[in-house]
């Protein structure tokens, strides 16, 4: 299961069945589940906890320290969940003492080659960065979001869930749920229809969420107007909630 030529630190704890392929290296206070596959020429340095059954392939960087000229080598971490796919060259970033000190991975992602999770950042459940795709420090991205090849979010900045982030976009602000987002900076484009579909949305749910996104963007109304209108919308209308949440919990504005 462990190459003779990986190198683990007596301070990590490996699961059942993890699988280290030959020159990884494995260091102090990293926990790694059962059925994790790592591949070769990996390094994953801790603190740092990885869940069951992820799959990382060869020369991912993991759990390194923040990229961060105000890190002065406190004990901060990453923690990461089950049945995710890391490609090559993926990197994933400890958190800092600004933040929570930890950087967060859900489950049941797939990061392509090249992407880049900085630290502090809360990744959802069953996204995928696409090639490239960059998060900067202390971003949110909700469930089920797909970020395109080349694209990148500014530090700080929330995407909501069920949201595309088409390739080489630019986010600057926040994107609220559902929305796909375009252009550099991001716009609005439209919702996420075909998404929502293949995720269970009834025809009459992708309708009501069309309507708000219209009452948002569309309408011509305040933003604070807009944001009454969806209020009352969502009382009958229960996927329309998050939307409206998402904005009034907004900091850095929202993509208009």
């Amino acid at each position: 299961m462990i190459d003779a030529r990986a190198i683990i630190s007596p301070r990590a704890e490996l699961g059942l069945d993890v699988h280290v392929g030959p020159f990884t290296i494995i260091g102090d206070d990293v926990t790694i589940g059962s059925g994790t596959r790592i591949g070769p020429h990996a390094v994953i340095n801790g603190p740092t906890r990885i869940g069951r059954d992820n799959q990382i392939f060869q020369f991912a960087s993991i759990g390194d320290a923040p990229q961060d000229k105000k890190y002065r080598g406190e004990p901060t971490r990453l923690e990461i969940g089950d049945r995710n796919v890391i490609r090559e060259f993926v990197t994933i970033n400890r958190g800092t003492t600004h933040d929570r000190g930890v950087t967060s991975i859900g489950d049941d992602n797939l990061f392509m080659a090249y992407a880049h999770v900085a630290h502090d950042c809360r990744v959802g459940d069953k996204i995928v960065m696409a090639n490239c795709a960059t998060l900067g420090g202390h971003v949110e991205v909700g469930d089920w979001v797909i970020m395109g090849g080349l694209s990148a979010v500014h530090q700080f900045a929330r995407i909501g869930a069920h949201c595309f982030i088409a390739n080489n976009a630019a986010i600057t602000r926040d994107v609220p749920p559902y929305v796909m987002a375009i252009g550099q900076p991001a716009v609005p484009h439209s919702v996420n229809s075909e998404g929502l579909k293949r995720r269970g949305f009834t025809t009459e749910q992708i309708r009501n969420i069309r309507r708000a996104y219209r009452t948002l963007y569309r309408s011509g109304l305040k933003l604070s107007t807009a944001i009454e209108e969806l209020e009352r919308a969502s009382l009958t209308q229960p996927e329309i909630a998050p939307f409206v949440a998402f904005i009034k919990q907004s900091s850095r504005s929202i993509v208009r």
